[in-house]
This record gives structure tokens, C-alpha cells and sequence, in this order.
């Protein structure tokens, strides 16, 4: 019982640690990114152990520290970004754990889930890609929905459908009332 404890405890320490460093963010926007992963993680997989449930609230952990903008326009300057995004998240989020006494194990489960290791292959990794999906389609969609072409709008949303695993896919057909080609994009 106390080792449950220590755990539940050890995950409560981390899960503040990472919205206290959000609390510092200009637009406070991580910090309720990081809410909504959690809400989402907790409606689609409610047994989640504690290592997913971590690196869904640190997926985007002080994301303001590196601006977009100090990488090249373009798909090359935005992949470069993306991919050190992940890797300053995933050390952010294994030092908040250092410091809670997660193994170092746990510390490098985590981080390699944020830089999304193993996507499409990894149970673990998958299940937070459909997470970050879901989040967007449920919190982000409509708002972006409105700067963008229908065109444009259309390959962004068949790019989130092509990182779902085929049970989020599913899923996301039947909870979201997405008008076609949108829907299309989700069916197998």
C-alpha cells in the first residue's frame, strides 16, 4: 500500500512540477494544453498508467521557450522545430520526474514518448499521438478551422487522421460530427 502511495504521490509532484512551469507562459496556453491532454487521456484510456499520463500533461511544457519563429518558414524549418521541441520536452518533463523519484527508466520512457519514438509501432506512443488528436479536433479544431482554406484545411485534417491509430479513427468518427471529405479522412 505505501509503495501505491509513493507512486500516486511521485505523479501528483510531477504533474504539479510541469503546470507550475506552464503558469509562466505569456499566453497561458500550455498550461491549458497540457489540462486538456489530461482530460482527453482520462476520457479515452482511464486506467493509463502514470508514465502516459505524464507525458500527456508535459507534451507541450513550456512550448513558448522556443518559438517557432526562430526556425526556417516551410516544412524543413518546421520538422527541425518540432524535433527539438520533443527532445526539450522530454528532458524538461525526466528532470521534473528525477526530481520526484521516478527511476531513470521512467524518466527515459517518458522522454522518448515526447519525442514520439515509436509512433505507429509503440501501444504507449500511439495512444498519446491519438490523445494530441483528439485534443486538437475537440479544443483547437473549430478556432483553426477559421484561418485556413477549406483546401488547406483538408490536408491538415487528413494529416491528423494518418497519425490516429484505426481504434482512435473510429472513435473520432463517432463522437465528432465532422461534415465531409473531413469525415473521410477518418474511415479506413
Amino acid at each position: 500500500m505505501a509503495a501505491d502511495e509513493n507512486a500516486r504521490a511521485g505523479l501528483g509532484q510531477v504533474l504539479a512540477a510541469i503546470d507550475a512551469a506552464n503558469a509562466a507562459d505569456p499566453a497561458q496556453e500550455a498550461g491549458l494544453y497540457g489540462q486538456r491532454m489530461t482530460e482527453e487521456l482520462a476520457r479515452l484510456a482511464p486506467d493509463a498508467p502514470a508514465v502516459l499520463q505524464i507525458a500527456a500533461r508535459g507534451q507541450h511544457v513550456e512550448r513558448w521557450l522556443l518559438p517557432r519563429e526562430d526556425y526556417p518558414a516551410g516544412k524543413e524549418g518546421y520538422l527541425a522545430w518540432r524535433i527539438e521541441q520533443g527532445r526539450r520536452h522530454g528532458a524538461r518533463v525526466a528532470g521534473f520526474m528525477a526530481g520526484a523519484g521516478f527511476p531513470q527508466a521512467d524518466q527515459d520512457r517518458v522522454a522518448a514518448m515526447l519525442r514520439k519514438e515509436g509512433i505507429k509501432r509503440d501501444p504507449e506512443v500511439q495512444q498519446l499521438e491519438d490523445v494530441a488528436c483528439f485534443t486538437f479536433l475537440r479544443w483547437y479544431f473549430q478556432p483553426f478551422s477559421q484561418k485556413h482554406t477549406p483546401e488547406a484545411l483538408l490536408k491538415i485534417v487528413s494529416k491528423t487522421a494518418r497519425k490516429m491509430s484505426a481504434v482512435g479513427r473510429a472513435r473520432a468518427l463517432a463522437e465528432f460530427n465532422l461534415p465531409e471529405p473531413f469525415a473521410a479522412a477518418f474511415q479506413n
